[in-house]
């Protein structure tokens, strides 16, 4: 799949201005209109539209950034054209008031392609989605069950009873706008707005479902698959363009937006991508040195205690902690040591301590300065 900075032409650090103006080359460039019958145009004009639609867009370029073509569900849904929902022509004539400064023609009235309407869109789910540290370190495909507004079964999202149909509404006439004309000081002007009469559907529904009411949607249980990328943190985020709420009919799908959560792990706390853990070792292994069998992320590694280490200190096992979001990198296991001073002793290892005190010598404490935070 191709990097969506490639499609548009620009490099990741590309201003949103300079985005904008790639875009408009290539949108010309390819234009239906400008190419009537070139399906490789068309194809062309359309990935460039959904690239940018999420280059556009601080938060989905972030997640790209961040996880790369899952980050903003692209390619992972069931239904997908490829790219994060399936633009419809009309949606991408639709955004062109904003590429080429409020003109919702983008080219002076040249071509036919200008759309008056903006697709609305439905309202956006968030959930939260839960972790282990196992799942965050290997990556994992998940299946959620939630709950949102889909098409009505009774009705096929008409809205309207077996059997009836809607009417066009009189006040609009079906167009979903009302025009006014107004005449001022620079000219004669022409106002478009929303019907409020039929929400601008442009339809009027006389007997309305009774399994939806007459709005065409209900709500439902479904299941969404979702892949989680490997080395995930607590209030990341990933967003799957259409896979919210359905809307009424002429509505855009909203989109679901997943927060991800670390569950607590029994002995290891994460740090950015290393993993903490204490190791607690006895007086004589620390003396001694001793060879380790450490739990890790990926299961048990040995990690040698070399002789004489001090309570406090750390020891570091490289590449054993998560890896980076769109990375080959890895953090590491950091152990720190905590040695244990028996607190009880039998008579044979109390001699043994004594005899250990007699060959070091008249030791006497060392006092040092304790710095605040």
């Amino acid at each position: 799949m191709r990097d969506l900075y490639d499609i548009i032409g620009v490099d990741k650090s590309a201003s949103n201005n300079d985005i904008k103006k790639s875009y408009r080359k290539i949108a010309m460039k390819f234009h239906p209109d400008k190419n009537p019958g070139d399906k490789e145009a068309e194809k062309n004009f359309k990935e460039a539209a959904e690239a940018y639609s999420i280059l556009s867009d601080d938060q989905k370029r972030h997640q790209y950034d961040q996880f790369g073509h899952a980050g903003v569900g692209i390619g992972d849904n069931p239904g997908s054209s490829g790219f994060h929902g399936g633009m419809t022509m009309d949606d991408i004539f639709s955004s062109f008031g904003d590429i080429f400064g409020g003109n919702t023609d983008p080219f002076g009235g040249i071509f036919s392609g200008g759309r008056q309407n903006r697709v609305k869109k439905a309202r956006d789910l968030k959930v939260n989605l839960p972790l282990d540290y196992q799942e965050i370190s290997t990556g994992i495909d998940k299946t959620l069950k939630i709950k949102r507004h889909e098409t009505c079964d009774t009705c096929k999202g008409s809205g309207a009873q077996a059997g009836t149909m809607p009417t066009s509404c009189q006040q609009c006439s079906g167009s979903g706008q009302i025009r006014q004309m107004s005449q001022s000081f620079f000219g004669q002007s022409v106002t478009v707005r929303e019907c409020p009469v039929c929400s601008g559907s442009g339809e009027m529904i006389e007997n309305p479902c009774k399994g939806c009411g007459g709005n065409g949607i209900e709500r439902k249980t479904v299941e969404i698959k979702v892949k989680v990328p490997a080395g995930v943190a607590e209030g990341n985020y990933m967003t799957l363009n259409g896979q919210g709420n359905k809307g009424p009919k002429g509505y855009q799908s909203g989109d679901l937006i997943i927060f991800f959560e670390e569950n607590d792990h029994p002995i290891f706390t994460r740090n950015g991508e290393d993993v903490i853990t204490e190791a607690k070792i006895q007086i004589y292994d620390a003396a001694m040195g001793i060879s380790l069998e450490v739990p890790t992320l990926d299961g048990k590694a040995k990690l040698k205690i070399p002789s004489g280490i001090q309570s406090g200190q750390v020891l570091r096992m490289r590449g054993k902690g998560f890896p980076k979001v769109r990375g080959s990198s890895r953090g590491n296991q950091l152990v720190r040591i905590q040695v244990v001073t028996p607190s009880s002793l039998t008579k044979q290892q109390k001699k043994i301590m004594e005899e250990l005190s007699k060959l070091n010598g008249d030791s006497k404490p060392t006092f040092v300065r304790v710095e605040l935070d």
